[in-house]
């Protein structure tokens, strides 16, 4: 996995569940997609889908799915062994979901920004860069 790229964002699902509910900060995140290098993790997809699963059923879960999937963005599929220890390391000494210590990790290995809007990214705003957009509340894993 690289670490090469500078600059560039990593999208958490609530940016992308924002973006498809248009959601307060959605313009933000369009914006993004249009103008920069964006990094989604498989975890976010499997986030997304999960919660649109529940929330909407099948039909809407495959209708995101497939609209994500068709984003200008690099997937990435694969986790190594750095980004496991330090998704370990954010996990243990911060108050973050496990998915969320994934993400965060990426963000790190992968010198991004990380896009979001969940508050409980905050406790990791010395570890990774942040830009919040307007919390509407926390996921549900």
């Amino acid at each position: 996995m690289s670490c090469e790229m500078a600059n560039g964002y990593i999208l958490d699902s609530s940016a992308l569940i924002a973006l498809m509910e248009e959601e307060e900060g959605h313009e933000t995140v369009a914006d993004l997609l249009r103008q920069e290098k964006i990094i989604i993790p498989y975890i976010v997809l499997m986030e997304v889908y999960y919660i649109s699963l529940r929330e909407s059923g099948q039909q809407e879960a495959d209708r995101r799915w497939a609209m994500i999937k068709r984003l200008p963005v690099e997937f990435v599929w694969e986790i190594d062994e750095a980004t496991v220890r330090t998704a370990a390391r954010f996990k243990a000494l911060h108050r973050v979901s496990f998915a969320d210590a994934i993400i965060a990790a990426y963000a790190k290995s992968f010198n991004v920004i990380l896009v979001h809007k969940d508050p409980e990214y905050e406790s990791l705003a010395g570890e990774v860069e942040l830009l919040a957009l307007p919390f509407k509340g926390t996921l549900m894993e």
